[in-house]
């Protein structure tokens, strides 16, 4: 088929073959790279009678039959289905409120036009022979000052495995979020960020980075706090009897988390209060009942969950190097075969044990999210919603038709990152969301706000758009995918309303003109970052900083403060050889003298900062003023990573690493009843540290 065919479909496809970088260059996406991305979208292209059918699989709905099962609208205003009618349409619209009402759709040159709806909620429109789901949005989602209108809020932001406590085993959980919050919330603050609580892989501990999840749906057991469930008393006694008492205490010693040895050790002492659950009369044991009704809340996603973590610790068991699902036997690899049916069947107490685990992890955040708002916190816990799942995962396993197939996520070249990055990880199909009334985002977006008062969503420009890389190729050979935006922001918003939640959008990096404005038209905040606040050679003023966005001095991805003035991160990068083909060390080192001296010159000007700059060996004044500055942006929120808080060099996360680098290892050194309490940190939050909310 003709480059040119190909190119045609791309961009019927949403594919856009052509794209601007974050330095607004032009490129050209390669007919192959196109072929490549059509195909694995199930669009084949190798022959005209191919494109002919992909093009008829891409054509829009033409009559009522045609049409996806959910439409968005906003509230108050028209609803337009898409679709051709040459009459007036008939129907019933019954309201969520239980009010049925008459209702006619008119013909336009857009689709069906219906009367607007003033009332936010999952309608349903009864018409012809066709039951369909009207997601009608308010105008915006609930946003910070909705939830914080006093004062100036701000909160911090901590990697959940790195939160230090006496009998976490090793691994920071939902008992030091707990803690941390009810510090933080005494010295005012509103909110806690956390890194993502997505599950990861039961029986591969090695498998730790949050952002690499096997599930969105569901949490990773190892950051349960039995003791906000069960009391510690019974916890602490399990934990002495069990073989792996004296390992908890060594590892809750260790500077860096030992994935697979705290996982061994925390998940025994989880699988003998399971045991000691079951085993008790449910009558004496009040809280079997809630256990049955989080089962049955489950229900297939849930059981899905569990049966993928027992039949990979089965494969796990015959083969310790058989880690992805697609390598299993073939009668294993359908979720509905016979042969996985049978597996659980024979396997009832496992899968029951892993449902146990996502209920006392559920429980322990619920409490954390409590205990946050009763110490004061008017927004509690911000969840963190990754961009995509780890093809090898749950979710890709139990529910195929979601995703995207042999395509991975990345992004292009950036400043930070001249090569490009491939995540490996997958995502929803555009296609399939839309067929299947957006069901997967839906719950998705449902699971990770149950526990929390917002959400922070990673790369949120994947709402647009991703960047889609044919397995195996370069993240340089890509191509950007386009998503149903407007219905994504206007589910969002509806679901924020709901759970009264607010939404953070991850907007860093290469972003598409007027995206933004479209996330601040819906009431979803965007970030600034310190270090991407200038104009030209300078750091922007503090009155320059968006409005409606929330302030960071610096992200898990990037370097902190006391790293950056120090050129530690320079280091650190080119000893790994991620400065970029041709990067000298030398030259960013000498780029990082003139940009000390930019930063505080604007510093000084916007009285954050008084005097000369400190040297680069000493950055303490320099984290202070940092903290100053960005503290006293307009932001509607002031974020402050907890490594910044601290002073800390070292980043969380180093992108370009796997092993190399102790990334989402690295713990408090002191216990996060005691962080808060330094008077280095007293000082250095300064007057937000006196600031009483009135509730």
């Amino acid at each position: 088929m003709s480059d040119a065919a190909v190119r045609e479909l791309a961009r019927r496809a949403g594919i856009e073959v052509d794209w601007a970088d974050y330095a607004g260059q032009l490129h050209s996406v390669s007919a192959e790279v196109l072929r490549r991305v059509l195909t694995a979208l199930d669009l084949p292209c190798a022959t005209q009678d191919d494109v002919r059918e992909s093009e008829r699989r891409l054509a829009p709905a033409a009559d009522l039959r045609g049409m996806p099962p959910l439409v968005t609208a906003t509230q108050g205003k028209p609803i337009v289905l898409p679709g051709q009618a040459t009459k007036a349409l008939r129907g019933q619209l019954l309201l969520e409120t239980g009010q049925h009402r008459d209702v006619a759709g008119q013909p336009t040159a857009d689709g069906i036009e219906f009367p607007a709806i003033a009332i936010p909620g999952y309608h349903r429109l009864l018409i012809e022979d066709r039951e369909l789901v009207l997601a009608v949005a308010p105008s915006r989602a609930t946003t910070i000052s909705d939830l914080a209108a006093r004062g100036k809020p701000w909160g911090l932001a901590a990697q959940v495995y790195g939160l230090r406590r006496t009998g976490d085993g090793g691994i920071g959980d939902a008992g030091g979020v707990a803690a941390l919050a009810k510090a933080a919330a005494a010295l005012g603050a509103d909110a806690l960020a956390l890194s993502p609580l997505h599950a990861l892989f039961h029986a591969e501990p090695g498998h730790y980075s949050p952002y690499s999840p096997s599930s969105r749906l569901f949490l990773n057991p190892l950051y349960a706090a039995p003791e906000l469930v069960f009391g510690a008393r019974l916890v602490q006694e399990i934990v002495t009897q069990s073989t792996h008492g004296e390992t908890y205490r060594r590892l809750e010693k260790l500077d860096l988390v030992d994935w697979p040895k705290a996982s061994v050790a925390k998940y025994q002492v989880l699988r003998i209060l399971f045991d000691r659950f079951i085993a008790r009369d449910p009558r004496k044991e009040p809280l079997h009942a809630d256990f049955a009704r989080f089962r049955a809340d489950g229900g297939a996603l849930l059981a899905g969950h569990a049966c993928f973590e027992t039949l990979h610790a089965e494969a796990r068991r015959l083969d310790p190097n058989a880690r992805d699902w697609h390598d299993w036997p073939i009668d294993l690899q359908t979720p509905n075969s016979p042969a996985v049916a049978t597996a659980a069947q024979a396997q009832r107490q496992e899968l029951l044990f892993h449902v146990f685990l996502q209920w006392i992890t559920r429980r322990s955040f619920d409490a954390a999210q409590a205990a946050a708002r009763r110490a004061g916190m008017r927004i509690g816990l911000i969840a963190d919603l990754a961009v995509g799942m780890d093809p090898a995962g749950s979710h890709a396993w139990a529910q195929p038709n979601d995703i995207l197939r042999d395509l991975v996520i990345g992004a292009p070249p950036d400043l930070f990152n001249p090569n490009g990055q491939d995540w490996g990880l997958t995502n929803f199909s555009p296609r399939a969301l839309v067929a299947g009334g957006f069901a997967p985002f839906l719950a998705t977006v449902r699971a990770v706000l149950q526990s929390a008062g917002g959400v922070r969503i990673d790369h949120i420009i994947g709402l647009q758009r991703l960047w889609l890389l044919p397995r195996g190729a370069l993240a340089s050979e890509g191509a950007y995918l386009t998503y149903p935006l407007t219905d994504l922001l206007r589910l969002l918003a509806l679901e924020s309303h709901r759970s009264r939640a607010v939404v953070i959008g991850e907007d860093l990096g290469t972003v598409p003109v007027g995206f933004r404005e479209k996330l601040a038209a819906h009431g979803i905040h965007g970030m600034r970052v310190l270090w991407f606040e200038r104009e030209g050679a300078r750091f922007s003023a503090p009155g320059r900083w968006d409005r409606t966005a929330v302030a960071m001095t610096s992200t898990h991805d990037l370097p902190t403060l006391a790293g950056w003035w120090r050129g530690a991160d320079i280091q650190l990068r080119a000893a790994h050889e991620l400065l970029g083909a041709g990067v000298v060390e030398a030259d960013v080192a000498a780029a990082r003298v003139t940009d000390r001296e930019e930063i505080w010159r604007t510093f000084r000007a916007a009285r954050a900062a008084h005097g000369p700059a400190p040297a680069a060996e000493a950055p303490e004044t320099f984290v202070d003023a940092a903290v100053q500055f960005v503290a006293s942006t307009p932001a509607s929120l002031c974020l402050l990573p907890l490594e910044d808080v601290l002073g800390a060099v070292e980043q969380p996360n180093l992108p370009g690493t796997i092993d190399q680098h102790p990334n989402w290892r690295r713990r408090t050194s002191r216990s996060v009843t005691q962080l808060l309490h330094d008077p280095v940190v007293i000082r250095r939050l300064g007057e937000r540290t006196k600031r009483k909310h009135v509730r």
